[in-house]
């Protein structure tokens, strides 16, 4: 079976669908799909076989190419998106909703459903029955969907500049999935600890983190480790710093004395 992988926005998740149907599909072909948030306009990123995708259950049809008339329809309903968020942030704000920020509305192509995105200050439920009831009433007929994003991707919404001073943000640049970060990802590498040499733009521990991870952990599979004894040319000494990707050691030598040794140049136990 002839599988599409599917993106609906340029660096989005690939979502896969299948286009026996439509077996002269390439990539880059506009399409019509049917999704859990109603029929979207996505782009062909890759067309695979299902043998080559695990995934349980079946996999919906790739409905058709997008035509001009589809395309034209989306745009109609993509303009006014922006009107709607200002909408709902004055609703939220008429009905005194503490804690949310809403930033981001997203029709589906034909207009039958409307997404609203926002964001949260706080982890205490928010009530929003009232605003899903206005809104409800006021975009009628589309069916309305309220759904909670996490600060990475409001970040990855709005691109912008990245903590490190990169242009664009790698999470709109091209990261199409946030991976688990933790802090040890940045002690196993060295990387100071300040929040501020830790923390992207969306408040969260940066993504490029783990980037490296594996590398280090690896090397550092084969070298000592801190304050560990070992034997090197000059003498025995004791191991100040490991550099895992150079495959170096500083060791401590007698009388006060410092020296980086190659790997090779120094005998040590793993234990």
């Amino acid at each position: 079976m002839l599988l599409a992988g599917i993106r609906f926005s340029p660096v989005g998740k690939v979502y896969h669908f299948d286009a026996s149907d439509i077996p002269d599909l390439v990539v880059g072909d506009t399409v019509v799909v049917e999704t859990s948030r109603g029929c979207q306009i996505g782009h062909v990123a890759q067309l695979v076989d299902s043998s080559k995708v695990s995934q349980e259950g079946g996999w919906k049809k790739v409905d058709r190419r997008a035509t001009p008339r589809d395309l034209a329809l989306r745009a109609v309903w993509k303009n006014k998106e922006a009107e709607v968020v200002v909408y709902c942030q004055e609703r939220v704000k008429a009905l005194n909703i503490p804690g949310i920020k809403v930033v981001a509305a997203e029709y589906s192509f034909d207009g039958a459903k409307l997404l609203i995105m926002f964001c949260s200050e706080t982890e205490d439920k928010v009530d929003l029955k009232t605003l899903r009831h206005d809104l409800q009433k006021k975009y009628a007929p589309s069916q309305i969907e309220i759904r909670q994003i996490g600060p990475r991707d409001v970040a990855k919404m709005f691109c912008g500049m990245g903590a490190c001073g990169l242009e664009t943000r790698c999470c709109s640049k091209f990261l199409t999935d946030f991976s688990s970060i933790s802090i040890r990802m940045a002690k196993e590498q060295g990387i100071s600890l300040t929040p501020t040499e830790i923390t992207g733009m969306c408040g969260r521990l940066r993504c490029c983190l783990i980037y490296e991870y594996e590398q280090y952990v690896e090397a550092r599979k084969h070298l000592p480790k801190r304050n560990k004894r070992v034997k090197t040319p000059l003498g025995e000494g004791r191991v100040l710093e490991v550099y895992p990707l150079q495959e170096t050691i500083l060791v401590e030598l007698p009388e006060a004395k410092q020296k980086i040794f190659r790997k090779e140049e120094i005998e040590f136990s793993l234990d």
